[in-house]
C-alpha cells in the first residue's frame, strides 16, 4: 500500500482540487452572492444555464488531445493554460457588480464555466495517462477527495469569507488560489509511456470513436457505464425534497447533515475504497463496492418508515454517503481503465457524459413516482434498479480484467 502513495498521486490529488475549486464559483456560490443583492430569484434561477459546458465538454474535448501547447506537453500545457485563465476570469468577477452589471457577469460565469470544464478534460486525461493500473483506484479516490475539498472551499469557506472580508475579495482570494493552483501543474510527472497526438483533428474525434465501439463487446461495456449507477441517480436527486418535505426536517438541518455531513462522509468513502482498490482487482472492487451501493439505498426506504429522526437521517446520509464514496473510486477507475491514452480527453469525456444521461433523465420519472406512490416506493425502485447494473458487471467479468491492464505502461 506505501508503495502507491507516490509523486504521480500526490500531484493528481492536488490538481483534483484545481479541477473542483470553480464549479461553485460559477454556480451555487454565485447564486449566494446575488440573493444577498436581492437580484430577482427568476433571474438567479437562469443563471443556473452557465453551467452548460459541463455537460457538453466532449464537443471541442477531441480539439485537446489533437493539439499539444508549446510548453510542459500535450496535458500540462492545456491545464496551465486553463488554470491561468480561470484565475484572470475570477479577477474579474471580483470586480464586477451582478446588480448593475448582470450581462458581464453572465458571460464571466459562462467563461468560467467553460474554462473549468476544459481544464476538467485535459485534468481526467492527464490522471488517466500517469496513474498505473495498480494506483487507479487510489488516484480516483484522491481526485474526487480533492475536488470535493475544493468544492467546499468554493461553496462553504466563500460565504463565511464573503460576511468578513465581502464578495470582491473573496472571489480576488479565490484567483490568487487558482494561480497558486499552477505550482502542481509545473511540478507534475510526465506519463511514462508516450503517446503521439493524432495527427488531424478527424483523427481526434473519428479515431476514438471508432476505436472505442469497434472493441469486443464496446456496447455492453459502454451499457455499464450508464448502469452503474443507476439506482443512485433515480433517488438520488430527491434526497433534500425527501428530508425537507417528506420528513419535515429543517433547511438548517439538512444543510448540516446532508450538506456538510454527508459531503466528509463521500470524501472518506472515495479514500476507503481508493485503500481497498490496492488489494482488489478492478472487477471485485465494481462488484463488492456496487453491492454497497445498492444496499445503502435501503437505509432510506428504513428512514422512511421510521418517519422524523434526526439520529435516522444521520445513519442514513452517512452509510449512503459512504457507500456512494466507495463506488464513485471504482468507478473512476472503470472509465480510466477503458481510455484508449492517444485520445484519453476525448473518450473519458465521452463515458463520463454517458454517466451524466441517466442523472438528467431519471429525475422527473422519479418526482412522478413519489407523487402517486410515495417516498418508500421511490427507495424500493431505486434499489431494484441497481440490480440491471449489477447483474450485467458479473457477465463482464472477463471483459473487464481485460481491459483493466490493456494501457498498463511497460515498466519494471
Amino acid at each position: 500500500m506505501r508503495t502507491c502513495w507516490n509523486r504521480r498521486i500526490g500531484i493528481t490529488l492536488l490538481l483534483g482540487f484545481s479541477s473542483g475549486l470553480p464549479l461553485a464559483l460559477s454556480g451555487s456560490t454565485l447564486q449566494a452572492w446575488m440573493a444577498t443583492l436581492h437580484v430577482n430569484i427568476s433571474t438567479i434561477g437562469l443563471f443556473t444555464l452557465v453551467g452548460l459546458p459541463y455537460s457538453l465538454k466532449f464537443l471541442w474535448a477531441p480539439f485537446m488531445d489533437r493539439y499539444v501547447p508549446p510548453f510542459l506537453g500535450r496535458r500540462r500545457g492545456w491545464i496551465l493554460l486553463t488554470q491561468l485563465l480561470l484565475a484572470l476570469i475570477l479577477a474579474g468577477m471580483a470586480v464586477t457588480d451582478p446588480l448593475n452589471h448582470l450581462w458581464r457577469m453572465a458571460i464571466l460565469a459562462f467563461a468560467l464555466a467553460f474554462a473549468s470544464a476544459s481544464q476538467d478534460i485535459v485534468y481526467n486525461a492527464y490522471f488517466t495517462d500517469i496513474l498505473r493500473p495498480a494506483e487507479r483506484g487510489l488516484g480516483a479516490a484522491v481526485q474526487a477527495g480533492g475536488y470535493r475539498l475544493a468544492m467546499i472551499v468554493a461553496g462553504a469557506v466563500v460565504l463565511i469569507l464573503s460576511d468578513r472580508i465581502g464578495w470582491r475579495n473573496s472571489y480576488f482570494l479565490m484567483a490568487l488560489l487558482m494561480l497558486a493552483a499552477t505550482l502542481p501543474t509545473f511540478a507534475g510527472p510526465e506519463a511514462e509511456q508516450e503517446v503521439l497526438a493524432p495527427r488531424t483533428l478527424v483523427d481526434a474525434v473519428v479515431t476514438p470513436l471508432q476505436e472505442l465501439i469497434t472493441r469486443r463487446g464496446a456496447v455492453w461495456l459502454l451499457l455499464l457505464v450508464v448502469l452503474y449507477k443507476f439506482g443512485d441517480w433515480f433517488s438520488g436527486q430527491l434526497t433534500n425534497a425527501f428530508l425537507i418535505e417528506g420528513l419535515h426536517f429543517t433547511a438548517t438541518d439538512v444543510g448540516v447533515v446532508n450538506k456538510g455531513f454527508g459531503i466528509a462522509a463521500t470524501i472518506v468513502g472515495i479514500f476507503l475504497g481508493g485503500i481497498f482498490m490496492a488489494r482488489l482487482s478492478l472487477y471485485r472492487a465494481l462488484f463488492y463496492f456496487g453491492i454497497l451501493q445498492a444496499a445503502s439505498i435501503l437505509a432510506f426506504l428504513a428512514l422512511s418508515k421510521a418517519g422524523h429522526s434526526y439520529l435516522g437521517m444521520v445513519l442514513a446520509v452517512g452509510v449512503q454517503n459512504l457507500a456512494w464514496g466507495m463506488g464513485t473510486a471504482a468507478f473512476i477507475a472503470y472509465l480510466m481503465a477503458l481510455c484508449d491514452h492517444r485520445y484519453t480527453a476525448f473518450q473519458f469525456a465521452l463515458l463520463s457524459t454517458l454517466d451524466s444521461i441517466s442523472r438528467v433523465f431519471l429525475g422527473p420519472p422519479a418526482g412522478y413516482l413519489v407523487q402517486y406512490s410515495g417516498w418508500s416506493a421511490l427507495f424500493i425502485v431505486s434499489t431494484l434498479l441497481a440490480l440491471p447494473g449489477l447483474a450485467l458487471l458479473v457477465l463482464l467479468r472477463r471483459r473487464i480484467d481485460e481491459v483493466e491492464y490493456r494501457n498498463a505502461p511497460q515498466t519494471a
